[in-house]
């Protein structure tokens, strides 16, 4: 397994209420019927149970908790019952065993599971039902396997369509991670584990990530990259987070008092334990003192940690108390007892690989795929008259389980998309498979990968030409043709970004080869972010998006494919026509050096496309159906409001075409005459709706006014300005059907 690094990130975390920040705004955030996914908060019922534990330990035995003393685990006390808190990495699932003392697999036979779709197909869905069934199917795994966190949901914003993560982290946008996010983390945690919620904050790139400094202006720190994890402290009540690997405004975030102690605990109530990333530790008293709980990491032995034998050095010299000790023993027990590894109370079983969980995958790779382009309805495939498909790409037979670094799944089922038109295709259709490409690094710049201080990995682009005949020859006595491209695991990884959006291994050439042989070539990517598609976009008639789709992948892609599915996927990421079009890159702010200021502060993704009137290749909250739909009837339940209301929009959703399908209609708000500077739209509403043919549904989106603050830097309090909003309804960022007027009072 390539997975040996440290630097196990702490990515896929989700969730926040952008708006509800002040104690004023807290009525609205808990109103059932307006967030249907609310966590439980810690318990407090076994304190006294705990001081008593805590009144019995060793100082070394208390210290022993604060530290990993394996890969994945900190120290339990055998004698007074306390047991290891127990950790897996798995964004993409519950990771194989690993030696307790280094990255070399434990070599056990029980521990493979279920590989899910990654965070950017998850966010792909718009659905936080698929988010809540993502939680708690692989709570049930967690469980099976006597685990008591999960080092995930990763929740970092996608800054630039470079990063290496992007495949893992949800979204450009703060709304939809949170809306993502909480229901995972709740569902998660309904099953006894803890969510550690990752990576807080500002960890956007992975370029220099280990000592980078981020610098990011207060509003935009609110607005944009800390509302995934304030709703996850807040609405879904998250029971860990990770601390990142770098700084912020000069101090490391494994111990920046304002980070972890001001914003997470003063302001937002966080209960639970802060866990540092992997080695993501620079001090011993000032990490505990700014808010560490648990320092996790790889490249030392377990007690030369900052939070092991320093630490007890530390506080015999006096440096530090043992009453500060106590306060972070204190906080892991009521995580252990909140999730039942310890006290009463039973606790949750949970199952591993079933066919009920690889159906959840399914279900959630299904609703991720999306449709970028299909001229003269080239899809769904009629097979009528079809004898023969040449597949082609080593996309269609490439798994994605595992590769690059960071935390793969050892899986007993990965169905590639070969593999599911062979099992979906009927027997009388002959399938002509050809490579196509060939995957190759250059091995002089693979240097990459395990350098986080340079960019991704360096491929070879020229085509072989035996490869290239026989694709060439496949599509063109074939029928129909389907190219699988785009990327893999092994090129967009955690430790490195990528050096820019070109199509690796030479595929444009060999897409553009194998449409003068067979206009009738349908191009599938396979990818996690987004990359230069401009040529191959014009010259197809049919474009189809999947992601590293967990083991269902290829079946879900395959039913997409024959119409079995009728696709609803939406970019939760813009497609640039180029790289300079992206923010941070038209900004010139990536990746710094030493340091990296946000220049483009609040306008992130979509939000600057849309305020400076760049043109994208595809728009965020894109994708297209089989079928088509209109809105009509557009209408909020009043013309105005006053702080606390909320405000309910209804549309009627009508499936004007001849297939059943889903919808997401995305609510988006402006206000033309602020007297701030602020985006041209905000996404601050979707609902995902299903229609059949010729059918219309009433969708009802409810707006708390509170999600129209702006964060007021002088004041240091979320405002909503009065005066008028407009309220818009379409189904992308760019495709605006129904405009509502309305105003706050």
């Amino acid at each position: 397994m390539k997975n040996k690094m440290i630097f196990l990130s702490a990515a896929l975390v989700f969730a926040l209420f952008t708006s509800c920040k002040n104690d004023a705004q807290t009525s609205a955030s808990n109103s059932a019927e307006i967030e249907e996914y609310v966590g439980k908060e810690i318990s407090t019922d076994y304190d006294a149970e705990i001081d008593k534990l805590i009144s019995q330990m060793t100082l070394e035995e208390k210290i022993g908790m604060l530290h990993g003393n394996s890969m994945f685990a900190n120290s339990g006390v055998k004698r007074l019952g306390i047991p290891e808190l127990k950790m897996a990495d798995g964004p993409l699932g519950v990771r194989e065993e690993i030696s307790r003392d280094n990255w070399a697999p434990a070599g056990w036979t029980n521990d493979f599971a279920t590989y899910y779709p990654a965070g950017g197909a998850l966010a792909a869905t718009w659905n936080a039902e698929m988010a809540h069934t993502f939680g708690t199917s692989l709570g049930e795994e967690l469980r099976a396997r006597d685990k008591d966190m999960l080092l995930s949901p990763a929740i970092n914003m996608v800054r630039t369509p470079l990063g290496g993560r992007t495949y893992e982290y949800m979204s450009e946008d703060p709304f939809l991670n949170k809306k993502i996010a909480v229901p995972l983390i709740v569902g998660l945690q309904e099953k006894d584990v803890m969510a550690c919620v990752k990576h807080y904050a500002a960890n956007n790139q992975e370029t220099n990530r280990d000592f980078v400094d981020v610098q990011i202006d207060e509003r935009t720190l609110r607005e944009i990259y800390l509302p995934a994890f304030e709703a996850s402290v807040k609405e879904a009540k998250a029971y860990s987070i990770m601390g990142a690997y770098n700084k912020f405004r000069g101090e490391y975030l494994c111990e920046n008092d304002y980070m972890l102690n001001k914003i997470l605990r003063d302001e937002w109530g966080f209960k639970g334990i802060v866990v540092s990333d992997w080695a993501a530790v620079h001090s011993t008293a000032k990490s505990l003192k700014n808010g560490l709980d648990i320092e996790m990491g790889t490249p030392k032995p377990f007690n030369e940690f900052f939070l092991a034998d320093k630490l007890i050095a530390a506080v015999k010299s006096g440096e530090v108390s043992e009453k500060e000790i106590d306060l972070h023993v204190k906080r892991i027990l009521r995580t252990l007892f909140q999730v039942k590894a310890m006290g009463g109370g039973t606790r949750a079983k949970g199952s591993i690989a079933t066919e009920a969980h690889y159906q959840d995958a399914y279900k959630i790779a299904a609703e991720a795929i999306v449709l970028l382009k299909n001229e003269n309805n080239a899809l769904p495939l009629k097979l009528d008259g079809v004898k023969s498909i040449a597949v082609i790409g080593n996309n269609a037979t490439k798994k994605n389980a595992l590769g690059g670094f960071g935390a793969g799944v050892k899986t007993k089922r990965e169905v590639t998309p070969l593999e599911g038109l062979k099992n979906r295709l009927p027997s009388s259709v002959k399938i002509n498979y050809a490579e196509g490409y060939l995957e190759r690094y250059d091995e002089k710049n693979k240097g990459n990968l395990g350098n986080i201080t340079s960019t991704g990995p360096v491929t070879i682009d020229k085509l072989d030409e035996a490869k290239v005949k026989e694709a060439v020859e496949a599509a063109k006595n074939s029928d129909v043709a389907i190219i699988f491209a785009g990327s893999n695991r092994d090129y967009e990884t955690e430790a490195s970004d990528r050096r820019d959006l070109h199509l690796p291994f030479g595929q444009e050439e060999l897409i553009k080869q194998v449409l003068a042989v067979n206009p009738k070539t349908i191009v599938v990517f396979i990818a996690g972010a987004p990359f230069d598609i401009n040529e191959v976009s014009k010259k197809s008639s049919a474009v189809v998006w999947s992601w590293f789709n967990g083991s269902e992948g290829g079946n879900a892609l395959a039913d997409v494919i024959l119409g079995k599915v009728n696709p609803s996927g939406k970019l939760p990421w813009t497609m640039p026509v180029a790289l300079k079009d992206s923010p941070a890159h038209a900004t010139n702010s990536f990746p710094g050096d030493k340091a990296v200021n946000y220049a483009e502060g609040i306008l992130i993704g979509y939000r600057w496309f849309d305020t400076k009137n760049v043109a994208p290749l595809y728009p965020f909250g894109y994708g297209l159906s089989y079928t088509t739909f209109a809105l009509d009837n557009a209408k909020a339940n009043k013309d105005s409001y006053a702080q606390n209301d909320v405000i309910e929009v209804t549309v009627d959703v009508k499936n004007t075409g001849k297939v059943d399908g889903k919808e997401v209609v995305q609510l988006y708000t402006s206000k033309p005459d602020s007297k701030i500077t602020r985006a041209a739209q905000e996404l601050k509403g979707f609902k995902k709706a299903a229609v059949k043919a010729g059918s219309s549904e009433k969708v009802t989106i409810k707006l708390p006014v509170k999600e129209l603050a702006y964060y007021d830097v002088a004041s240091k309090k979320w405002t909503v300005e009065p005066g008028k909003y407009t309220i818009k309804l379409g189904t992308s960022s760019r495709d605006i059907k129904k405009e509502i007027q309305v105003t706050v009072k």
